[in-house]
């Protein structure tokens, strides 16, 4: 009898073990950009402070982004489209906000990596000068590559980073050219149950104008799985260390994700 209960509270355990380690997996997999799975987001960014600007000065962009593996998960395409506001005093100190649809981009990433604790890819890059005003999008078209990894250190450690860069190839003649590149680290520590720590600050540098933006974030994060959806809902200040000329100085990241697992 003895033994039976020894057996029984093994098993147990083990299940135990074994169910609380796929939830560690499926909750780091949820802030995988390169994930084999189809997925829809949603992001805002608040920018309350920018530098070099008046006090009364600020942004707020939202994206929605759709992303969807091809080729058996060797392929992925993300396609960003952004809804704007720009709020900039005249010299009367009136605040003028424009509002609207910026330039959508998009990325197809070929995943030359592709293991259960490491995915890297590389790939084209184009954004389109789709802009419903010239102060929400550059009127140009923009070419150029994106390179992605993300790296399971453990169950509670992923690492990772996104870095892009593109320049105008064409588009309104009388708009400035483009040259600008993005880095994006991530780091997200696992706490359990599918609450974790997060952070990913975008580094942002235009070659073009020469000015940049490096901030750095902290926020926090909750998994949670309904039937065959991943829900990633999280909440990031973030503060720039590094700056010149008119970039945000502080502002709030917060966004749900899906993600749809096939059944």
């Amino acid at each position: 009898m003895r033994f039976i209960s020894l057996v029984w509270f093994l098993s147990i355990s083990s299940l135990g073990l074994a169910q609380e380690k796929e939830e560690a997996g499926g909750a780091a997999q949820a802030n995988n950009p390169l994930a084999n799975m189809t997925a829809l987001n949603f992001h805002n960014y608040y920018m309350p402070k920018l530098n070099d600007a008046p006090n009364d000065a600020y942004l707020n962009t939202s994206w929605i982004r759709f992303a969807k593996p091809l080729s058996k998960g060797k392929l992925l395409l993300r396609v960003s489209v952004p809804l704007s506001t720009v709020a900039i005093p005249d010299d009367t100190r009136t605040v003028n906000a424009e509002n609207g649809l910026g330039d959508i981009n998009a990325f197809m990433s070929y995943n030359f990596i592709s293991k259960p604790n490491a995915t890297v890819g590389i790939g084209p890059m184009i954004s389109a000068p789709t802009a419903s005003a010239d102060a929400l999008g550059t009127g140009k078209w923009q070419a150029g590559l994106a390179f992605v990894a993300f790296v399971v250190k453990s169950p509670q450690f992923q690492l990772g980073g996104l870095i892009t860069w593109q320049t105008s190839v064409g588009g309104d003649a009388d708009r400035a050219d483009t040259n600008n590149a993005a880095v994006q680290p991530f780091y997200f520590w696992q706490l359990g149950k599918g609450t974790y720590l997060r952070g990913a600050p975008i580094w942002y540098f235009d070659i073009e104008n020469e000015s940049y933006a490096v901030p750095i974030g902290l926020g926090i994060g909750k998994v949670i799985k309904v039937g065959n959806t991943v829900f990633n809902c999280f909440i990031e200040p973030q503060y720039s260390m590094l700056h010149k000329g008119t970039q945000p100085q502080l502002q709030l990241f917060t966004g749900i994700n899906l993600q749809f697992v096939n059944p």
